[in-house]
């Protein structure tokens, strides 16, 4: 068993240098991109979810004091839907997915969605 040197591959010579200049060139463009649609978290209305529950949802995933979460509420109350807060995509389906999971596991009926803020 002979050992034996790797060869070094071989790099293919340059391209002999003419008068003429065959460059391209190309422009740059700046891009135009657009910043991520926002989406805002929207809890509905309903007769059996008590409030304090709602406010406490509202305190613990939206980081609201007490008093904005009171206000959130009573528009919810009111209204029939209040917004919470405005998130990228990913984080309002995250806060939607907490507040349904904290909802079930108190045994409420409260609703959350997310919709594109226009």
């Amino acid at each position: 068993m002979a050992s034996q040197i790797p060869k070094k591959p071989e790099t293919p010579a340059a391209p002999p240098a003419t008068g003429s200049d065959d460059a391209v060139v190309l422009e740059r463009r700046t891009q135009r991109v657009q910043p991520p649609q926002m989406f805002q978290v929207v809890l509905l209305n309903d007769d059996f979810t008590p409030m304090e529950f709602v406010v406490q949802v509202i305190q613990e995933y939206f980081s609201k004091d007490r008093e904005t979460a009171t206000q959130i509420m009573l528009k919810i109350h009111l209204e029939g839907k209040g917004v919470c807060g405005v998130y990228s995509r990913d984080v309002a389906s995250t806060k939607v997915d907490q507040v349904l999971q904290a909802a079930r596991n108190a045994g409420h009926p409260l609703q959350c969605l997310s919709e594109p803020v226009e």
